[in-house]
């Protein structure tokens, strides 16, 4: 699946827009079940890619979030400041991602069951979810999907979204080494219960990215970067089935 395939896809406005701070960008989008479980929905909070530019925000997960609703799960779509931004880049991205996730008991309100929450994430987002992950209790499990797991690494190759690498961080890895060390989940605590979606034809983001210590790696052949955001596809049922694994009473 194409960027484009994804963003042609329709789907349904939240049912709810909850803001986490000051800054215009730092919201969240809620999606709901139709139809809420006695307890509530078990929730998701998605924090999607796009190299950790501005150019790409939370519209590109608008189809995802829906069909994850429809499948049973409230799911808190987050914005927040990127590259670009006034306060974006590393560490405010990171910070406004923690600012988000402190505010989710908050959401019990809404029919969601607080008890049962789990931190995904999409690419640059799943970078960013790794790292919250390991910060943060209270959640089930992370599940980073074509996720970047080794910034240090990843700034080394040339395409379109390692080369937004540098702008993120502020800098090159030289001269900047504590810096990348804290934003690199390869360096730094995780979930215990951390699982990596990948594709084995994933052009943006290597398989190798898959392979971190103490996660569970789990390869869906053939698919791409995108597929993950497609309701159509074996990722996104492969996500689905992982989420009911991970989010069981």
């Amino acid at each position: 699946m194409s960027f484009d395939e994804v963003q042609a896809l329709t789907f349904r406005a939240p049912d709810l827009e909850i803001v986490y701070g000051n800054d215009p960008l730092q919201y969240g989008s809620l999606w709901l079940p139709e139809e809420a479980e006695p307890g509530g929905a078990p929730l998701v909070v998605m924090i999607h890619g796009g190299c950790w530019e501005n150019a790409y925000g939370i519209g590109h997960v608008r189809a995802f979030s829906t069909a994850l609703a429809d499948a049973g799960f409230a799911v808190w779509a987050l914005e927040y400041r990127r590259t670009g931004d006034t306060g974006g880049g590393w560490p405010g991205s990171y910070e406004d991602v923690i600012t988000a996730l402190t505010a989710t008991p908050s959401l019990a309100r809404h029919a969601v069951d607080t008890s049962r929450m789990a931190i995904v994430g999409h690419s640059a987002g799943g970078h960013l979810a790794l790292l919250a992950g390991g910060r943060l209790p209270g959640f089930q499990g992370t599940i980073g999907l074509a996720a970047i797991t080794d910034i240090v690494r990843y700034a080394e190759g040339d395409n379109s979204c390692q080369q937004a690498t540098e702008p993120f961080m502020g800098g090159p890895f030289a001269g900047n080494e504590s810096r990348y060390r804290a934003a690199n989940p390869a360096q730094q605590p995780r979930h215990e219960d951390t699982i990596l979606l990948h594709g084995t034809a994933d052009a943006l983001v290597p398989v190798e990215h898959a392979d971190l210590e103490h996660a569970d790696a789990r390869l869906v052949k053939g698919a791409g970067h995108f597929d993950w955001l497609h309701p159509g596809t074996a990722a996104f049922r492969t996500l689905t089935d992982t989420l009911e694994e991970v989010l069981a009473e």
